[in-house]
């Protein structure tokens, strides 16, 4: 017990002693290089099951069609029949629909715009509300950590992105100060997230030594309980039969009577 207790103390000093480690200019500067290029929904590329809908006020056929992109990665629109979406800006959707209906209308006029985001997610995981999250290209860094019920126990001045990697680009991790952010104002470092990007919320020192006291006694508590109980109950059935009183007639009787 007490080299356990001595070696989670020394991870805590080392801990604390990494709380003033910022990131370093070339890791911040890949994550913004990253951003630039798929910075916003307007880049969003819709999936499977995404929602889109059309807008095209002189194409009754599809004006105000809703169209969810099915297992085949394509929408079936009257007139047109099927057309393959997935992969696309809304954008590039509108386009293509444009060029289609040109075979039956004159400078025909769409627009297409996201009704419902479900392809992308991001994961939120730590001392916060953990869990996946819908990813719908404006997501921040500072949204993520917000909305997912962070506390006292919350270490948020450490916060971890992780964004894994694809192909040959390798993995990257990238620690950022969230209390620097709303405290002080400094959003520099407020990222928009990508799909499949890990936000880690770390429990602070004391949560963390907390946890493990928990993990540590976690296998005695079931046999204290199970001691413990039988007493309990022979006090709780000493204590009712001491204050029960019956009424009978008119008349009580019980303990003292």
């Amino acid at each position: 017990m007490g080299a356990y207790l001595k070696g989670l103390a020394a991870a805590i000093g080392w801990a604390i002693a990494g709380t003033g480690c910022a990131p370093n200019n070339a890791d911040m500067l890949h994550f913004l290089r990253e951003h630039e290029h798929q910075a916003s929904a307007i880049e969003y590329r819709v999936g499977i099951p995404d929602m889109i809908a059309i807008s095209a006020p002189r194409i009754q056929e599809i004006d105000q069609v809703r169209q969810i992109i099915q297992p085949d990665g394509k929408i079936n629109l009257r007139l047109l029949g099927e057309v393959k979406v997935v992969g696309m800006t809304a954008k590039e959707i509108a386009a293509k629909l444009e060029v289609l209906l040109g075979k039956y209308y004159v400078d025909p006029k769409v627009q297409v715009r996201m009704a419902v985001y479900a392809s992308k997610k991001f994961y939120v995981y730590g001392q916060a509300r953990s869990g996946p999250r819908i990813y719908t290209g404006r997501d921040t860094l500072v949204d993520a950590v917000l909305s997912s019920g962070v506390n006292f126990l919350s270490w948020t001045s450490r916060v971890k992105v992780i964004r894994p990697g694809h192909g040959d680009t390798p993995s990257r991790t990238l620690m950022v100060n969230v209390d620097d952010m709303v405290l002080g104002g400094d959003w520099t470092q407020n990222l928009l997230l990508e799909p499949d990007d890990v936000v880690y919320v770390p429990p602070t020192p004391v949560a963390w030594f907390g946890q493990r006291i928990r993990e540590l006694l976690y296998p005695v508590g079931p046999a204290v309980a199970a001691y413990t109980a039988p007493a309990a109950l022979t006090r709780a059935d000493d204590a009712y039969d001491e204050d029960t009183t019956v009424v009978i007639g008119g008349y009580s009787s019980g303990a003292g009577y």
